[in-house]
């Protein structure tokens, strides 16, 4: 017969599926734990650089233009039409070349009227004085003329006087000689002064007739320069530049007719952010790039007032020019701000602005990997930024534009 068999439990393999179990529970609760991948960034499109502690120069940059020291401006004067062009664009010329001729017939008829009446005035002068000069010589004579009877009168009356104390004439005879001599002797005192009255009035009123000569005469001279204007002159020793007007154009009143410079006197005009155009002072040193060699300069003007968001700045430039240096040739000049010394400071990041504060990429020692910083960014150069707070001097940063990994703290360099 048969006993069946008591069958105990395998404690074994409920132990082995227990720790399988928890091995499983541990990994998915350490997998759940681990950050995610740094993203890997591509290490030779990146621009890194060191944070190094010594001297800064903070510079200033901005492009612009040649452009002569003196500039003559040669307008016309008077309307006219472009007769004859005798000088060319790019000829050395001296203040008295001719380079244009211009022709207008109211200009000429506007002359001759006023050599007529310039000649009308002056006849009016000669006519005056003749006049006045008559009147007093007229005058003259009366005087003479009632002295000489004043004289005759008191003669008379003086003889009268004396047959009048005889009895020899009557006392009514005598009366009426002394009346005579009274009456003329107020009479020459009146033509006396009229006399001088004549006299004293020649003077002014010759004056005014003369003044109204020397206007007249004003009025020609102005119309003789109008027509010698016509033939347009340099008016100074250099190079033309420009001659806009071809024969046959007609030419306004105030119009360009040509433009003459000195190419061997030339300065920069730089064209500078506005942003960073607040630290330029005059004097400070610059370098202007003409592509054919570097050439030192001072700035010696800025401008009050910014124009498409910058500030033009001129600059004076000392020593010979290199060779190509003509007007409205373009540059870039860098204008050095200040010396800066003992800084911490790393080249310039792509999106980092003067005090300011940003994240940077800072490459971990020993690894090939970068974490972000936050980094407090002071003073600010052309290639250069200070640092404040957040690196150290060594440290290896990235400058390149990293905006695409904004979402992570740390990226893999490949």
């Amino acid at each position: 017969m048969d006993i069946p068999r008591e069958r105990r439990p395998n404690r074994r393999r409920y132990v082995l599926i227990g720790a399988g179990l928890l091995a499983v529970v541990s990994v998915t609760v350490g997998l759940a734990r681990l950050k995610p991948a740094a993203p890997g960034v591509d290490s030779g499109t990146l621009w890194t650089d060191t944070v190094r502690l010594g001297p800064m120069v903070r510079e200033v940059r901005g492009p612009g233009s040649l452009v002569p020291e003196q500039i003559r401006w040669v307008s016309a004067v008077t309307p006219g039409r472009v007769e004859r062009k005798l000088v060319q664009p790019g000829e050395r010329v001296t203040a008295g070349t001719v380079l244009l001729e211009l022709s207008n017939p109211d200009v000429e008829i506007q002359r001759l009227q006023a050599e007529r009446q310039l000649t009308d005035a002056q006849a009016q002068l000669v006519s005056l004085r003749t006049t006045l000069e008559t009147q007093r010589l007229n005058q003259a004579g009366v005087v003479a003329t009632v002295r000489s009877e004043y004289r005759e009168a008191l003669r008379k009356s003086a003889a009268d006087s004396a047959l009048a104390d005889q009895n020899l004439i009557s006392t009514a005879e005598y009366a009426r000689s002394r009346d005579r001599a009274e009456e003329l002797t107020e009479r020459l005192s009146v033509e006396q002064q009229r006399l001088q009255i004549y006299t004293e009035n020649i003077g002014g009123q010759l004056e005014v007739q003369e003044l109204q000569v020397q206007r007249f005469k004003a009025v020609a001279d102005f119309q003789r320069t109008m027509v010698t204007s016509m033939v347009v002159r340099a008016g100074a020793d250099g190079v033309l530049q420009e001659l806009p007007l071809e024969v046959g154009q007609w030419a306004i009143s105030g119009a360009t007719l040509a433009k003459v410079v000195q190419p061997e006197r030339l300065k920069a005009v730089l064209r500078i952010p506005e942003t960073m155009a607040k630290d330029v002072a005059l004097g400070q040193v610059a370098r202007i790039d003409t592509r054919n060699g570097i050439v030192t300069g001072r700035v010696v003007r800025i401008d009050p007032a910014s124009q498409n968001a910058t500030v033009a700045v001129d600059v004076t430039l000392e020593g010979a020019l290199p060779r190509g240096a003509r007007p409205d040739l373009s540059v870039d000049g860098t204008i050095e701000i200040e010396r800066l010394d003992k800084v911490l400071h790393v080249g310039r990041p792509a999106y980092g602005q003067a005090n300011s504060t940003v994240g940077i990429f800072r490459v971990l020692p020993g690894t090939s990997e970068a974490e972000r910083v936050r980094v407090e960014l002071g003073r600010s150069s052309v290639n250069a930024i200070e640092i404040l707070r957040g690196l150290d001097a060594g440290d290896v940063v990235i400058l390149s534009d990293m905006s695409r990994w904004d979402g992570v703290e740390r990226v893999r360099l490949q």
